[in-house]
């Protein structure tokens, strides 16, 4: 019998943790799912144990000498100087024991995922502990060793002959994803980001459209700081309506950052929960309609591991359940568990308080520039036949 979705996970996905002040926090994916829990939207019959992805697996997409940095990194045989220009080491990404298995474990969630929907046995799989998308072939980046999503990728390919669109909502533009497959034709990127003009990693132009081959399969969607529910909603139902019609995939594979949120601290944009009530519902509602329900999440940013994440992180898999979204308060045992160690006040109920911030005088401006950004970037679907 297939399942609506399943959720992998295991405890061990918290070891990968770079220290207790990082900004990367996978505490994030414990006060989801306790709060999943403590709202009866989850049973342990949904959760399944993810696998460790085997050397030859992240060689489909790393590098072998990449590979063998992390392993020593993993053991405290690595040099300071040595990792370095491996990205291992510096201030984003730190050496922390046990690096490359921890690391393995989130890329083996994903593909756990990936063959629980791509076998049938679920139409839908959700791996929070992955969404490592600026990874790269032969060096870390932005708080990501292994990226998990383009292994994914690359196995859906060999293994199930598949053609992949892969999605970003991440407030920073999925690159290592991108360039992984910016040349191949049988893998669609789309990202829907901030303007790298003022936050990591500076790419993600609407000029970066593929190549050779791949030109035509590269999607980005930079919208200005300060951008609202409204203006971003607008560009994400047109982009995948139109891109998934364009590209026909067999399977969608979405990155779930939850750091387009007002309250982030790394970014500038000024999205609200009902963005994250929203993305999961239009890219089930696309799945269904093109793949067959073929659609696997993962996670990705998100730094107000508090206030944000948990309740974003749970609208997306209530949604991938078939469930209805929860409205009003949080369950009070959620909050009188969490709040003694939270450093801020909680957000008591599913919805933000209205009005959480001031209005922006900017509003119909940058509305206006993110419109004419959406129509530059759809130009060569709109414009042509390609």
């Amino acid at each position: 019998m297939t399942k609506n979705a399943v959720f992998v996970y295991s405890d061990d996905q918290l070891n990968y943790s770079f220290s207790d002040e990082h900004p990367f926090n996978q505490k994030r994916i414990t006060l989801t799912l306790d709060l999943l829990r403590k709202s009866n939207a989850i049973q342990e019959t949904d959760i399944i144990t993810p696998r460790i992805a085997t050397d030859e697996e992240i060689l489909l997409v790393h590098d072998e000498k990449f590979v063998d940095i992390v392993q020593k990194a993993s053991k405290g045989t690595l040099s300071k100087s040595a990792g370095e220009v491996y990205g291992i080491g510096t201030e984003d990404t730190p050496i922390f024991n046990g690096m490359h298995e921890a690391s393995a474990l989130l890329v083996g969630g994903t593909l756990t995922a990936v063959d629980e929907v791509m076998e049938g046995r679920a139409r839908h799989a959700l791996n929070l502990g992955g969404g490592l998308h600026h990874g790269f072939k032969g060096r870390a980046s932005g708080f990501c060793v292994y990226n998990d999503s383009s292994v994914a990728i690359k196995y859906m390919q060999e293994k199930y002959h598949a053609r992949v669109l892969y999605v970003d909502t991440d407030a920073h533009h999925g690159d290592g994803v991108q360039w992984a497959f910016y040349d191949d034709p049988s893998v669609c990127t789309l990202s829907i980001h901030e303007t790298g003009r003022y936050l990591f990693p500076g790419t993600g132009k609407i000029t970066e459209r593929g190549n050779g081959p791949g030109y035509g399969t590269s999607f980005n969607f930079p919208i200005d700081a300060f951008t609202e529910d409204e203006s971003f909603l607008t560009i994400y139902r047109a982009a995948m309506t139109e891109i998934t019609e364009f590209f026909k995939p067999d399977v969608i594979l979405t990155q779930n950052g939850a750091d387009a949120h007002f309250f982030d601290p790394l970014t500038h944009l000024y999205g609200t929960m009902n963005l994250y009530r929203e993305i999961p519902r239009i890219a089930k509602e696309i799945a269904n309609e093109y793949c067959g329900g073929r659609w696997i999440g993962v996670g990705g940013g998100g730094y107000d591991i508090w206030r944000v994440v948990p309740r974003a992180w749970a609208h997306l898999w209530i949604e991938m359940s078939g469930q209805t979204q929860p409205t009003g308060p949080l369950p009070n045992d959620w909050l009188n568990k969490w709040q003694p160690e939270a450093p801020i006040p909680l957000i008591p109920t599913w919805e933000d308080p209205d009005p959480l911030y001031k209005p922006i005088p900017r509003k119909a401006e940058i509305e206006e520039k993110n419109a004419h950004m959406l129509a530059q970037a759809l130009h060569t679907i709109r414009g042509s036949n390609v």
